[in-house]
């Protein structure tokens, strides 16, 4: 399957090569024989970019036979609650409220500031007993960072 997943990502980056504001988020064949692809950009993705890369890459396995049995494509964005896989979703929400679960299982709350190769800055409210609660800036490292999505408040 990792031969498929990645001609399938050759695929996509070939259709979306004049696209600098499209990237992929991940390919994966499941075993249910759904081909999943997610995609984003950094000002969102539509249905049209996904149709687009769904022809694509559909006529171009067809035509290939590089899936020998059935199975079922499917083209998307991630979900806003979807937690991030690569740091070009890192940098598509600086600004935004974010969730971090550590290694540890410890929840932070915050707004993202920064992105770099290594870590993370956020804004984070801090609330001491009996004291008003203050904004502090705090670093995390990518290595200590589980699962990072957004909050979304209503």
């Amino acid at each position: 399957m990792q031969d498929v997943e990645k001609r399938v990502i050759e695929l996509i980056e070939e259709k979306i090569a004049d696209r600098e504001d499209l990237f992929i988020v991940s390919v994966k064949m499941r075993p249910n024989k759904i081909l999943e692809i997610l995609l984003d950009g950094d000002n969102g993705v539509n249905i049209d970019d996904c149709a687009q890369v769904s022809r694509h890459v559909g006529f171009h396995l067809e035509e290939e036979n590089v899936i020998d049995n059935a199975y079922r494509l499917e083209v998307s964005s991630p979900g806003i609650d979807s937690n991030f896989v690569n740091n070009r979703q890192y940098q598509k929400n600086i600004g935004r409220t974010v969730q971090i679960k550590l290694d540890d299982n410890t929840k932070i709350e915050g707004t993202l500031l920064t992105v770099d190769e290594t870590k993370i800055s956020i804004l984070q409210k801090v609330k001491e007993k009996g004291k008003k609660a203050q904004e502090v800036e705090k670093e995390l490292p990518f290595d200590q960072i589980k699962a990072t999505k957004v909050v979304i408040s209503f």
